[in-house]
């Protein structure tokens, strides 16, 4: 449905240090970092997900609310991305990792902030 999420970024190098951790996990290349900061994560047929500064220039802010997640194919990728991202200056946020039951649909998410305070989750949907 989505062609690309852009969030906003405090700190490029402190962001590309996180999802470059994080990401490969997922299946994503290194991020291509352009010289105006914003990096760009390849996921192949058109689809990509981005941090960029702020193009007006004001601070980059978290959305209240509102969160990215990640598709994963197995748990241990969700889990590899968390314990990445933790290590990477992301922090918690949620419950630990784990299945959750979301009216009948079951899965298996992680969440995390990333440095500028983003909410993000892994999710893989576990099969019934």
């Amino acid at each position: 449905m989505f062609s690309h999420i852009v969030v906003g970024s405090n700190d490029a190098g402190a962001s590309k240090r996180f999802y470059d951790a994080t990401l490969i996990h997922l299946g994503y290349d290194e991020g291509h970092q352009m010289e105006s900061g914003r990096t760009l994560y390849n996921y192949g047929k058109g689809v990509f997900f981005a941090f960029t500064p702020p193009l007006n220039g004001a601070p980059a802010t978290a959305a209240n609310g509102g969160t990215i997640s990640f598709s994963a194919q197995t748990t241990e990728q969700v889990d590899a991305w968390h314990a990445a991202g933790l290590a990477a200056g992301g922090t918690e946020c949620e419950d630990p990792p784990g299945i959750r039951d979301f009216g009948g649909a079951k899965m298996y998410i992680a969440y995390l902030r990333d440095p500028t305070g983003n909410k993000l989750a892994a999710l893989h949907l576990i099969a019934d």
